[in-house]
């Protein structure tokens, strides 16, 4: 059996441990910068020593790969959680209340942008095909909401992938944009600029 120190089982001492680490390295990356930053530095800010990093990491990168799949994962929870209660919204409603928690959620702490779509571009090829496999899952999202607004007559049936993919680029080169001002540009212009250019690309004329 395990020991436990201060009450605390190692399973949760690792947990936190980890976590501290992740804390440390979205603020130390967005900061500093992916590239600058060192392994000792984020150690230091986390209060844990090297051999405990490499024990939860085996490298920077690992770190840096494990911040953009939650960020992802976080918005794409949001979404989804929101889907399911937007039940039988119209189609215009429900794109733009999935677009408004989308961006409500990515812009909640503006180092979460720099990291996805700054500090982790260009990085490694390991990078760049998790980032390949979010840009699919969301664009994935979009057309199968163009289809269910072209299902309700709201759009053309037609197909919608290149639509999708196109329309990812933009909310990235959007929320780029958004954190690279101080103070960042008003959260609800990003939000209407995206809600404009999906609906329109939606339902345009096929």
């Amino acid at each position: 059996m395990a020991r436990t120190y201060g009450g605390v089982a190692p399973e949760q001492r690792r947990a936190e441990r980890r976590e501290r680490l992740l804390v440390a390295a979205l603020d130390l990356f967005t900061s500093t910068g992916y590239r600058q930053a060192k392994i000792t530095e984020l150690c230091t800010r986390a209060g844990v020593s090297t051999r405990n990093f490499y024990e939860e990491f085996e490298s920077k990168e690992k770190v840096l790969l494990t911040l953009h799949e939650r960020i992802n994962a976080l918005a794409l929870e949001h979404v989804t959680g929101t889907l399911e209660r937007l039940g039988d919204a119209d189609a215009v409603t429900r794109i733009g209340t999935l677009l408004d928690v989308f961006v409500g959620t990515v812009t909640s702490d503006p180092r979460m942008p720099r990291l996805n779509y700054v500090e982790a571009v260009g990085v490694s090829a390991a990078l760049e095909a998790q980032h390949q496999e979010w840009v699919d899952r969301w664009a994935a999202f979009i057309e199968a909401e163009a289809r269910h607004a072209a299902s309700h007559g709201v759009a053309p049936d037609r197909d919608y992938h290149l639509t999708a993919i196109a329309l990812v680029g933009a909310a990235t080169g959007l929320l780029r944009e958004w954190q690279a001002h101080t103070p960042p540009l008003p959260v609800a212009d990003v939000a209407a600029e995206l809600r404009a250019l999906m609906l329109a690309a939606i339902t345009r004329p096929a």
